[in-house]
């Protein structure tokens, strides 16, 4: 044999083995999509313009305590009525060289003023625009940090659009449970109570805000309990806390209660606010609203807290994974919800197996009957076409998805393999009936042909980058498993095929083709 087909050859040895290594066994070796395996997927909206407001507001309170700091007699530093900027009023006309100095510190815009009183700064749009991008990438953060301590195996979570956020859980058990731990905000506050709400129609007093307990009914269902007159102004906040882990309630058998750990920060301010007001009643609020409002007895210098509520043991483990992984820097909105159930998935797997496999028998036939010998060499190709994309599709590093659309891909691959065999057979038999000799008339058919194969292929592989670059989920997994196929098709149609003939004529002299 000539050095280059050995080469050639080992080249498809090679590819053979290694695709056999990935795929085999293909029950264990590749991963498969939601559709196929169950699971949830989740589509959710990233409240954007909240995220705006709370990065105004926690900027107008630095700034507050900085002009007041400075002397200046400032009465209120709140976000404007449309978010877009910052409003300062005074109890009389302020020093505007100062006022525009120290809000240097804290405003991209200018200071400009409303009446001598009042002074505002609005938000040039690009900073505007990086708060809400920022906000989107913090909650994908977060979003992943909890379900990879959920313990989800291989899940999809990725940004759609400018405000959206889909996530895919396969092989999940308990979607409700998931849906309650990504879904939860886990804004924690920590704030010092005025009063019990007697009158919950009542105005606030200045300077506080209405909020209710959350307590469970005799069915275990969390409604809405007592009010409470609590401050506005957070004592401490989730952006403080060290560590959270839930632990069980010795005093109620089978309940637990999540342990909070503060930072250093967050220690000081703990013991100083626990030491200026013992006997007052702190609420421990989370999402608006308050699941204890414990009173302090004297200082804790510790800076450890707790939150009881009468969890079960999953309630308290989600609770701490949330606030262990931090806030959502604005809230969500779940737009669509969806759950794939395992018995669906797996008639969806033994039907599309079952495509390939009648599709590709029936192919295996024709090619048989019509081309003869030269059909059982497409057939082999057409085997390993199948092994490559198997092999291909179970790559770890790929991180590629066996779905629904995927398996229409596969099937749509194997006619196209088919199709590249077939334009090379005719040209074979073209030149065949010009009387050429049999090695002359494959060299000449493959050469004739690899153009228009070529040209087909490049196409619908372009179309195939065009689905995935701009297709959501199902058209993403067609456009994957199409574009493997199409690169596998060209490989064993023009390689393998070509190969398995050199090798043929290298052994013996060939006067006759079975074509």
């Amino acid at each position: 044999m000539k050095r280059d087909l050995l080469i050639k050859l080992g080249v498809v040895a090679v590819v053979i083995i290694a695709c056999a290594i990935f795929a085999l066994p293909p029950k264990e070796k590749i991963h498969l999509g939601l559709d196929l395996q169950g699971g949830l997927h989740l589509v959710l909206r990233v409240e954007v313009d909240k995220a705006v407001q709370r990065a105004l507001e926690r900027t107008s309170e630095l700034l507050r305590k900085d002009l007041r700091g400075r002397g200046l007699n400032v009465t209120a530093v709140e976000p404007d009525d449309g978010n877009t900027g910052i409003r300062m009023l005074f109890g009389e006309a302020p020093d505007m060289a100062l006022v525009e100095e120290v809000a240097r510190n804290h405003l991209p815009g200018d200071v400009e003023a409303q009446s001598p009183e009042v002074l505002i700064s609005d938000y040039p749009e690009e900073e505007l625009r990086q708060i809400r991008t920022s906000a989107i990438d913090q909650a994908l953060e977060k979003i992943r940090n909890r379900v990879d301590a959920f313990g989800v195996s291989e899940p999809s979570i990725i940004r759609q659009g400018a405000n959206r956020i889909v996530v895919q859980l396969p092989g999940l058990d308990d979607p409700k449970r998931a849906i309650e731990l990504i879904g939860r905000t886990a804004q924690l506050e920590l704030k010092l109570v005025e009063s019990l709400a007697a009158n919950p129609n009542a105005k606030p007093p200045r300077g506080t805000e209405l909020l209710y307990s959350k307590e469970k009914n005799d069915r275990g269902e969390l409604v809405q309990g007592s009010g409470y007159f609590v401050q506005k102004r957070a004592t401490l906040t989730g952006d403080m806390l060290a560590d959270a882990r839930a632990l069980p309630d010795q005093m109620n058998f089978g309940q637990y209660y999540v342990l909070m750990r503060l930072n250093s920060r967050g220690k000081r301010i703990f013991a100083r606010v626990t030491e200026e007001n013992v006997g007052r009643a702190l609420a421990i609020v989370l999402d608006d609203s308050i699941f204890s409002a414990p009173t302090i007895q004297g200082p804790i210098p510790g800076g450890e807290a707790q939150i009881t509520g009468t969890f079960t043991p999953e309630e308290a483990r989600d609770l701490a994974i949330v606030l262990r992984e931090g806030a959502l820097p604005a809230p969500v909105e779940i737009i669509e919800n969806r759950t794939v159930g395992p018995s669906l998935g797996s008639d969806s797997i033994s039907q599309g197996v079952l495509s390939i496999l009648l599709g590709g028998a029936l192919v295996f036939v024709f090619m048989l009957i019509y081309y003869r010998f030269s059909g059982l060499i497409a057939n082999v190709a057409l085997g390993l076409n199948l092994l490559i994309i198997m092999g291909i599709m179970a790559m770890p590093y790929l991180g590629a998805s066996l779905t629904l659309p995927g398996i229409a891909g596969i099937i749509l691959t194997v006619g196209m393999a088919v199709d590249a065999n077939v334009l090379i057979f005719e040209r074979i038999r073209e030149e065949l009936r010009l009387g050429k000799a049999v090695r002359q008339s494959v060299d000449t058919g493959f050469q004739k042909a690899i153009v228009t194969i070529l040209d087909a292929n490049v196409t619908t592989l372009i179309a195939a980058i065009v689905l995935f670059q701009f297709g959501s989920g199902p058209v993403k997994g067609f456009a994957v498993t199409l574009a493997i196929g199409i690169a596998a098709s060209m490989f064993t149609a023009i390689f393998v095929s070509r190969t398995i003939f050199e090798t043929l004529f290298s052994l013996r002299r060939v006067a006759k083709l079975s074509i």
